[in-house]
């Protein structure tokens, strides 16, 4: 007597566009959080480390503009890709948030997640006197797009679930 095969178990994950759309979404913003908050927490440690080590190049008095912009871009970079993690979650409570709005805001999430930190570490590299370097001009537009992606988030989650 032959063993009776066992029925196929279905798939995990969504199985409709928009749910296999938003699954990969999610991910993706998932996977972006959790390697921010690696690359970012590793900076805070590499901070901690010149501080420890009395670095002349993070600690001496000229140098404090650096020291505000590095510990800005770890805080912030870190704080983001939190942002990210929450985004990710928030996607499979929103199957009917247009394509084109979704897409809008993680696309701004995802630039505000390099612009900001990246414009402050940047800003940190080059100083000129006790002001920051050139790299401070992507922090503004990366706070503009946060701005959008959290405003374009919240409104999609004001709206009535369609039934």
């Amino acid at each position: 007597m032959k063993p009776t095969p066992l029925p196929p178990t279905p798939s995990p994950g969504p199985t409709d566009r928009v749910g296999m759309e938003l699954h990969q979404l999610a991910r993706r913003h998932l996977g972006y959080g959790w390697w921010s908050l690696l690359l970012f927490l590793t900076l805070g440690v590499g901070l901690e480390a010149l501080h420890g080590f009395k670095a002349g190049l993070y600690l001496d008095v000229s140098n404090e503009m650096r020291r505000l912009l590095w510990t800005l871009a770890h805080a912030h970079g870190t704080l983001i890709g939190l942002i990210h993690i929450a985004f990710a979650a928030t996607l499979p409570h929103l199957p009917g948030w247009p394509t084109t709005a979704r897409v809008r805001a993680s696309r701004a999430l995802l630039a505000s997640g390099i612009l900001i930190p990246g414009g402050f570490f940047l800003g940190g590299v080059a100083l000129h006197g006790n002001d920051p370097g050139l790299g401070i001009v992507l922090v503004p537009l990366g706070a503009v797009l946060l701005f959008l992606a959290v405003l374009g988030t919240a409104r999609a989650l004001s709206r009535p679930v369609a039934r």
